[in-house]
């Protein structure tokens, strides 16, 4: 049986959305599943809820109409069931990326990160390069402690996706965490290189700068955050915080 991924692909080639086997795939596509499905007389998440429902009682192997139900039930908050409708799609397709990818995003929302850290696993040996999936994987390896292993997953991040201000922004967010502060600004300013406009990494630079001394390359920073509209308030406790460091 086809995966929705590649069955939503080969029916909407030219749309924007990006397929779940491209490196790049994100949450946007969970939205996508989910807005493909809706119509004008669809009024709430509960009335999609109703209808999928529907449709799994008439086609109960259509991986396709599951995955959308999961993704409602995800915006309805309704994490074990969501959970349970991507089992049932792995058990009729046991490679199926989506349905790899969004329930290990559930059961680290459910803080079940073992579950989680194998489903990533596996869909990273379908797919090496999928930039969610790793990140997904380095988030959860800290999480569960191994911030070794994470840091190593972040490193795989940057070295396959050398262009991805977010790929440099998440190894420094981890340096800047464990006190790796040289790395940590060398990625930052490696993420602003590529996205020069991101203020959360320009904050994330002022942070690691506050932890490291560095007073007249933070005050030049500060000036440039003020003059963006960032509160005194949070940068004085952003340098607090640097300094219990």
């Amino acid at each position: 049986m086809e995966c929705f991924s590649c069955e939503a692909n080969s029916r909407r080639g030219k749309n924007k959305h990006r397929s779940l086997l491209t490196p790049h795939f994100s949450l946007l596509f969970l939205y996508f599943c989910i807005l493909s499905l809706s119509t004008p007389a669809q009024t709430s998440w509960r009335d999609s809820l109703s209808i999928l429902s529907r449709q799994i009682e008439l086609r109960p192997q259509s991986v396709d109409l599951r995955l959308r139900k999961a993704a409602v039930n995800i915006e309805l908050g309704q994490w074990d069931y969501a959970a349970e409708e991507y089992g049932r799609v792995l058990d009729m397709d046991s490679h199926c990326p989506a349905a790899l990818f969004f329930r290990a995003y559930v059961n680290v929302h459910q803080r079940r990160y073992e579950l989680a850290q194998a489903d990533y696993e596996h869909l990273l040996r379908l797919v090496p390069r999928h930039f969610d999936a790793r990140l997904g994987l380095a988030v959860t390896l800290q999480h569960l402690g191994k911030e070794a292993e994470a840091l190593d997953q972040l490193n795989i991040l940057v070295e396959t996706a050398p262009d991805s201000a977010s790929a440099f922004a998440a190894r420094a967010s981890m340096e800047q965490q464990r006190g790796l502060y040289v790395p940590a600004l060398y990625d930052w300013e490696q993420a602003l290189t590529l996205r020069p406009d991101e203020l959360e990494y320009q904050l994330g630079q002022y942070a690691t700068l506050c932890a490291m001394h560095r007073r007249r390359d933070a005050q030049r920073i500060e000036q440039q955050l003020k003059a963006r509209g960032v509160p005194q308030a949070t940068l004085k406790q952003l340098k607090k915080e640097a300094k219990r460091k």
